[in-house]
């Protein structure tokens, strides 16, 4: 797969994660916040199990031998996803996703000068710090009422 079409797939996510918020947000005036984050997460699981049962190839003896940390990613995911229902009723998709897409590029560019979690380093250099400054500069713009 080439670089462009990633960075178009990532393009699509991006589209798709400034939608799913208001959608969940929808649903969540007639079930509620947190029912509303259940049924996004059990929809997803459905589509997902379809996925694993279709093409994979992958083995669920690795859970065994995974450390706590490396299970969270559905907490985590749970708590961003109820957050974005709650949020976004409140304070706009605009400014929910200034608020989450700065403080993705913020952690990001520390997990990379890091390399936490066994990922490449890749320095924080004066000018990545300037892209994260800018990028939250015109997130407050955009929050700004």
């Amino acid at each position: 797969m080439g670089n462009l079409f990633l960075v178009v797939l990532m393009v699509c996510g991006g589209v798709a994660v400034a939608v799913q918020p208001s959608i969940n947000a929808r649903l969540a005036q007639k079930v509620g916040s947190y029912e509303s984050s259940m049924i996004s997460f059990a929809v997803g699981t459905l589509a997902l199990l379809a996925v694993v049962m279709l093409t994979g190839r992958g083995t669920w003896r690795g859970v065994t031998t995974a450390a706590w940390w490396e299970l969270t990613g559905g907490l985590l995911g749970a708590f961003f996803v109820t957050l974005t229902i709650i949020t976004v009723p409140r304070l706009g998709t605009a400014a929910v996703m200034a608020a989450i897409i700065t403080g993705q590029l913020a952690t990001g560019a520390l997990l990379d000068h890091f390399g936490l979690f066994g990922l490449r380093h890749l320095p924080l250099t004066p000018l990545r710090c300037l892209g994260v400054a800018l990028l939250a500069a015109g997130a407050a713009l955009v929050i700004r009422r």
